[in-house]
């Protein structure tokens, strides 16, 4: 995990490196908002051989959000059973998320845009992260990059 790249002329994104295999990531990027009530923004996944992007996430301010769900993973960081998960509203984002032992937690973000399509099409990467500091470092990225405040 690294902090938010932050450039005078290019708009601020979150890059989310998978420790094991540094080619696996995901970024979010080009975030815009058209009124007090939702924030858009764009998805990037890449592995060996594939590369996916949604352009039109969105965000609801009265969901339950992305920040939190990876804030609740981080008061967890000692390990949780089974798998958790967290989707968009519109099912396009999904992000599920296991414990493994030695203190990670392995994240599948997958993308579906368009789920009630025919020919619709679904991608997903898995990056794993130290349960503590690197997750906590997410939840925050994620947080300060869908509210628009700079760390």
């Amino acid at each position: 995990m690294t902090p938010p790249d932050v450039h005078l002329d290019e708009k601020p994104s979150v890059p989310v490196h998978c420790q094991d295999n540094s080619s696996v990531g995901v970024t979010f990027c080009d975030r815009f908002s058209f009124d007090a009530d939702s924030v858009h923004y764009a998805v990037e996944l890449r592995a060996p051989g594939l590369t996916a992007r949604v352009n039109e996430v969105v965000a609801w301010i009265w969901d339950s959000d992305l920040p939190t769900f990876l804030e609740e993973l981080v008061a967890d960081y000692r390990g949780w059973e089974g798998e958790r998960s967290w989707q968009t509203d519109d099912r396009d984002l999904t992000v599920s998320a296991v414990f493994r032992s030695g203190g990670y937690v392995g994240l599948t973000w997958a993308l579906r845009p368009w789920p009630q399509a025919a020919g619709g099409w679904g991608a997903s990467v898995t990056t794993w992260l130290e349960a503590g500091e690197q997750m906590a470092s997410l939840a925050a990225d994620v947080r300060n990059f869908l509210t628009g405040e700079q760390p």
